[in-house]
């Protein structure tokens, strides 16, 4: 069996594809799994593969339990080195899920070489995600400062990320400040030595640029567990003598993002609160086009919403007024609201039950393109639509590429599904998708 020479464990669905589609774009194979195959071999070749979990909320011995599961598969594969995907927000709370994770994956990986120590680097300056002396950036202002400070299941209110990460481990958390990173991978691997000399296991790395990113990835060769949000992928494809995003070209296949031709109806399913989600909910309906609001109190009571808006979607899809948006998202201070009559998790977890039943219906009714915005909310819809396996193709914007799936749901239907973290994309992403799939 051909070498598997990066293996991947996603800690959401959203994340998985962030990841994959900066793998592609560095011209490696990349297959990506919904949660860890069944199996001992993956059926098609590939030079690295993500298995995606939805493991960032759930408890952290859960979190741990699964990430060693696909742990132990990826290594069936050969893979010769583990890539751990945590948000480029960081999303955790101080009971974990990264902390306890990273530990356990280092615990596991004491026998391969270059163990013992990682990096924790969510870094992802093409998505304005950048560190400066331990500190995490949303464009301009702090992550403290940010709009993530209000999200509803792992607020971030502290942007000093050996903090965040030092909360969750009993181990030393160290940092490879920018001074370091500017002096390139000598410099950095020559740090990663005297902070490990000094019983450091994990170290935050600073990087503002793709230019950092490359430097990182270089030092990273060898190491056996990297912990980074997508951007470091940027980096790694040189250790293998690929061409990287940098270069502008791809190595391997010209046809490494390609997929078949797009057809059906077009929907968005939305469960995000994310500000950047808020403004694209609100440029779709700036455009005039048909939106549906799926109310959590009305779920609570036990009003059959997912049929209403599946009701709602029919004549309109069938009229061609598509894409139709059918959406949960909402203002801080409404979630708030909901949250304090629900409760978080309860409410969290009506909204993705419905959504993903929506989003199966809407298949039955003729979608066969369908975007989906919220790492929860993407990671129920998969489940729902029975997806086992994903082809990554063009990207729409920075940590966001169209796919192919095939679901086990609804007869197996063969569909195009974009998976959109929260935090990501312009304004107008849902119009742009459905223009960049068409062009694609």
């Amino acid at each position: 069996m051909p070498r598997v020479l990066l293996g991947c464990i996603a800690d959401d669905f959203t994340g998985a594809t962030d990841l994959a589609n900066n793998l592609v774009r560095s011209g490696l194979r990349t297959v990506q799994t919904i949660g860890v195959p069944e199996g001992a071999a993956l059926p098609v070749e590939a030079d690295a593969i993500v298995v995606a979990l939805k493991s960032r909320t759930i408890p952290a011995s859960l979190a741990v339990a699964q990430s060693l599961q696909a742990l132990a598969w990826l290594r069936q594969q050969g893979a010769g080195q583990i890539y751990f995907k945590v948000c480029s927000t960081f999303d955790s709370t101080p009971a974990g899920n990264i902390g306890p994770v990273t530990d356990a994956l280092l615990d596991a990986l004491a026998d391969a070489p270059g163990s013992g120590f990682t990096i924790a680097c969510p870094a992802f300056p093409e998505n304005q995600r950048t560190i400066y002396k331990g500190h995490l950036f949303v464009g301009d202002v702090l992550l403290s400062d940010s709009g993530m400070r209000h999200h509803p299941l792992t607020p971030m209110t502290d942007a000093n990320l050996v903090r965040v990460l030092q909360a969750q481990t009993p181990h030393p958390v160290g940092l490879v400040d920018h001074e370091v990173v500017a002096r390139g991978a000598a410099a950095i691997r020559e740090r990663f030595a005297a902070l490990q000399a000094r019983g450091v296991r994990v170290a935050v790395v600073d990087a503002i640029s793709n230019a950092d990113l490359m430097h990182i990835g270089a030092a990273l060769k060898g190491m056996a567990l990297v912990t980074a949000g997508s951007g470091v992928a940027i980096g790694l494809a040189q250790n293998w003598g690929l061409h990287t995003v940098q270069s502008g070209t791809q190595g391997g296949s010209q046809a490494a993002d390609q997929l078949p031709p797009a057809t059906g109806l077009q929907a968005v399913v939305s469960g995000s609160c994310s500000q950047a989600t808020l403004q694209q909910v609100q440029h779709h309906r700036a455009l005039g086009r048909p939106a549906f609001t799926v109310d959590p109190l009305a779920l609570a009571t036990g009003t059959d919403v997912v049929a209403q808006a599946l009701a709602w979607a029919a004549p309109r899809l069938g009229a061609g007024q598509g894409p139709v948006l059918l959406q949960a998202t909402a203002e801080p201070a409404a979630v708030l609201a909901v949250q304090a009559q629900l409760g978080a998790a309860r409410a969290g977890e009506l909204v993705e039950h419905a959504l993903a039943r929506i989003a199966v219906g809407l298949v039955g009714l003729g979608v066969r393109q369908l975007v989906v915005a919220g790492g929860e909310t993407s990671g129920a819809v998969v489940q729902a639509l029975g997806i086992r396996q994903m082809a990554i193709g063009p990207q729409i914007d920075p940590g966001v590429p169209w796919t192919a799936v095939h679901t086990t749901e609804q007869g197996g239907q063969t569909l195009h599904l974009a998976l959109k973290s929260g935090n990501f994309g312009t304004a107008d992403f849902f119009a742009k998708a459905f223009t960049r799939l068409a062009g694609a």
